[in-house]
């Protein structure tokens, strides 16, 4: 497997910095995040690999390493033992130059700064939103004097062929009615819409189309991001990375996937139901090929047996057509600019949205924490997703992400406990991603991560 060095200037990102920046950025680099940098830097010029796995990604190149290097102009960046597919010609790739600079950008200079300032208190709601708000207007990502036109897509990265090309023909319909779209920017559900969109810009000679992806360090090393992503932002945990999602976008596209995706789901639909929420125009639609049909029955059901019939309110499923997909999604987010006027809310940011500290708070998927769930009926139907959200997000973790992967390896399964009702129908749910394929790459063997404990 060839690997090259090379030696790397900013453009355009981290290319005018204070003596000040680049002595915290040489010293986090190498301390407090130095693993993070490493890991997510490598995600990156990993792209276009099909590994899901952030454990195998790391194993493959033992020897890669980057650092920081202190120059009196600011910094560069070596490189080296890299994956020779992030170069042409012995020249590394633009997009994937830029996209390391992002990395360095979000997970040490911003990383460091929102740790270490007192003035964001993480255990404090306001200050969580007040945090990612930092983030994404350091990434450049909230533009102003623009109306409302993100529209975000999420979905699995594992889908088959037919869903793939299906999640690029809604992306081409979003992207004739001039829409931009943002995804979780790895494979799969979250490449497929922005490639539509893309190609439908360029016949609409839209030269300045978006194509945002928003990722978490868990994440981004078992799901590299793609090649269309231009604006690429990485937040601290997959809480601040969902908030991200909702307060920058301005309605949710909803491919079929796996845990991940049911994961999203439930987060949406807990802030949604949410009392304060009421009243808030927020689009939502689950959509797929007539084939992916069956799984929009059954997260349908699951819903209506867990959640209830209040949450199937929320949401729109439109099976196998694309160009009604994109002409809801247009029609909605006219009614949430007309809500934003009326309430004098930012179009960049959804500060009117309320987002409960259950949602905010990063859950440790630890085998405690996942046995101590509360997966029960006995309280608001908005804590219940929040619990849902917080199983699902545990098999994830214990699918593709790296501490997940060797914290199953060294103490067995995780046991998911609750209601018997709900456990029978979460088991019937993940049984049936099990079947589809959905719980890792087409072609491998799954081993659960998972018992449900009845």
């Amino acid at each position: 497997m060839k690997k090259i060095n090379e030696r790397i200037t900013p453009e355009g990102k981290m290319d005018v910095l204070s003596k000040w920046e680049v002595n915290i950025l040489l010293n986090a680099s190498k301390e407090k995040f130095a693993n993070e940098f490493r890991a997510c830097s490598l995600a990156v010029l990993n792209t276009g690999s099909n590994e899901d796995s952030a454990k195998a990604v790391l194993e493959q190149y033992p020897d890669f390493s980057i650092e920081v290097i202190q120059q009196e102009r600011g910094i560069k960046l070596q490189i080296n033992h890299a994956p020779a597919q992030a170069f042409v010609d012995g020249t590394m790739i633009t997009g994937i130059k830029e996209h390391l600079f992002s990395v360095l950008r979000d997970i040490v200079f911003v990383g460091n700064e929102i740790n270490v300032n007192p003035r964001f208190n993480l255990d404090n709601s306001e200050d969580i939103t007040n945090a990612i708000f930092h983030i994404l207007r350091n990434a450049k990502v909230l533009k102003t004097e623009v109306l409302p036109n993100l529209a975000v897509c999420w979905g699995g990265h594992s889908i088959n062929r037919v869903e793939y090309k299906y999640t690029k023909e809604v992306g081409y319909q979003l992207g004739l009615r001039e829409l931009n779209v943002c995804t979780g920017c790895g494979p799969g559900a979250m490449k497929g819409p922005m490639k539509g969109a893309k190609i439908a810009h360029a016949k609409q000679r839209i030269n300045n189309g978006r194509y945002i992806g928003l990722t978490e360090p868990g994440i981004i090393a078992a799901e590299s991001p793609n090649p269309i992503v231009n604006e690429l932002v990485i937040l601290p945990d997959i809480e601040k990375r969902l908030e991200a999602f909702v307060r920058l976008g301005h309605g949710v596209i909803i491919f079929p996937g796996g845990p991940g995706t049911a994961e999203e789901i439930l987060y949406l639909l807990g802030i949604l139901l949410h009392p304060k929420n009421k009243e808030l125009p927020f689009p939502m639609i689950l959509t797929g090929p007539k084939s992916s049909e069956d799984y929009f029955k059954k997260i349908h059901h699951f819903i209506e047996k867990t959640l209830g019939f209040e949450a199937q309110q929320k949401y729109k499923i439109i099976i196998d057509d694309p160009a009604r997909v994109a002409r809801e999604m247009k029609h909605m987010i006219k009614e949430v600019s007309k809500f934003r006027r009326k309430t004098n809310d930012a179009y960049y940011f959804n500060w009117i949205l309320h987002i409960d500290q259950a949602f905010q708070h990063p859950f440790d998927p630890s085998h405690e924490n996942m046995k101590s769930l509360e997966l029960h009926n006995d309280q608001e139907i908005h804590l219940l997703a929040a619990n849902l959200r917080r199983a699902f997000s545990g098999i994830v973790a214990g699918n593709v992400k790296e501490e997940g992967i060797l914290a199953i390896e060294k103490h067995g399964k995780f046991k998911i406990s609750g209601d018997k009702e709900i456990m029978s129908k979460l088991d019937d749910l993940l049984a049936s991603f099990v079947a589809q394929q959905r719980m890792k790459l087409p072609g491998s063997t799954y081993t659960p991560c998972y018992e449900i404990v009845t």
